[in-house]
């Protein structure tokens, strides 16, 4: 087994799944990073220059089949040239994904085949622990392990009341303040990290994504820029998910901020995520509570009494209501995607038996 692949995560599970392409005269890659289905991708032979082979891109259902940033792809190279067409993506083991920003119902792979995924949240004018909520049903549901890292803990005003905090909301995911300024907390994220394990950065613009991958690397490998003084917010210097390799130490994805975090397929992620409702809805006199309008509702009690935020209700009653909105529009998009699979196929067999008659 090439000593670059293993580098990449490469293993003998990997390379079972790749085994039937093998026979093909295809080599394994790695994407490391797309541009608009122009992709960048990692392999024994060498740095690649990539797009979707023809037939594969015409067999793929949905946008989420095709190949993402972290994806094990079966590549054809082209003779005599450091590029080559993507024929297959090997089964993902992991995926962070999203709904895509703006009205389009489709899925988005931010990251595949992840082992740790980092929430990044800062501690000066970035803080939102409900968007920290929505981060966490994203991560709970991808497969990969979720770690909560509080960045720029040098300038929390109170770090004591924010782990408090987040640990509330956190649903048994790690919590780790962190500082590239003092360096604290380093050690600690480098722990889930290693040879071959990958883990993917995830968070709003400004937290300091790139620039924490900088300090780990002990160089400026990825460009950094300053946070606006008004809001601690960023802008967007990363643009493209990026996948970094560390020699010996494991490898990181980089992603842009996102100004629209959509939730996709999160149904079981947000009983995780909301654990503490769901074990105080268990004493609601309705067993299909909404905790909305339903009288005799444990879990309004519970935000009555003190025992639970109200805006920890909110946020939850909140993306019940996207969620049900998002399988309404998953129920149309599946009538009009099986429409015009049925237009696809009569017509297929219009012209088979036209020829048939011939």
């Amino acid at each position: 087994m090439s000593e670059d692949l293993l580098e990449l995560g490469w293993d003998a599970r990997w390379a079972d799944a790749f085994s039937r392409f093998a026979d093909e005269g295809l080599i394994p890659a790695r994407v490391a990073i797309e541009y608009n289905y122009i992709f960048g991708a990692l392999s024994a032979q060498g740095d690649l220059k990539l797009q979707h082979g023809g037939r594969f891109k015409h067999r793929a259902a949905t946008r989420s089949d095709l190949a993402a940033v972290g994806d094990w792809v079966a590549v054809r190279l082209a003779e005599g040239e450091a590029s080559g067409t993507i024929e297959a993506v090997l089964p993902r083991r992991s995926k962070f994904s999203r709904k895509v920003a703006g009205e389009l119902t489709e899925e988005q792979v931010v990251a595949a085949n992840i082992d740790t995924v980092f929430l990044v949240m800062g501690l000066d004018g970035d803080y939102n622990p409900r968007r920290l909520e929505r981060y966490l049903l994203l991560a709970h549901e991808s497969g990969a392990a979720p770690v909560v890292l509080l960045s720029k803990a040098d300038l929390a005003a109170n770090l004591p009341a924010a782990l408090e905090d987040i640990g509330r909301i956190a649903a048994g995911a790690p919590v780790h303040p962190i500082s590239v300024m003092t360096r604290q907390g380093l050690d600690a994220v480098m722990g889930y990290l290693g040879p071959g394990r990958t883990g993917a950065l995830l968070g709003s613009s400004g937290v300091g994504k790139s620039t924490l991958i900088n300090a780990l690397m002990g160089e400026a490998r990825l460009p950094t820029q300053e946070v606006r003084a008004s809001d601690s917010r960023g802008r967007h210097t990363t643009r493209h998910r990026q996948l970094i390799v560390m020699p010996g130490r494991g490898l990181l994805i980089d992603t842009p901020g996102m100004r629209e975090l959509q939730l996709w397929d999160v149904s079981q992620a947000t009983r995780d995520t909301f654990d503490d409702i769901g074990a105080l809805g268990a004493g609601c006199h309705f067993t299909n509570c909404r905790h909305r309008d339903e009288p005799r509702c444990a879990v309004k009690r519970a935000v009555a009494e003190g025992r639970l935020a109200e805006a920890r209700l909110a946020s939850y009653v909140k993306l019940q209501q996207e969620l049900e909105t998002l399988g309404a529009r998953k129920d149309a998009r599946a009538l009009i995607d099986e429409k015009r699979r049925g237009k696809i196929l009569g017509k297929a067999l219009r012209q088979f038996q036209k020829q048939r008659g011939r």
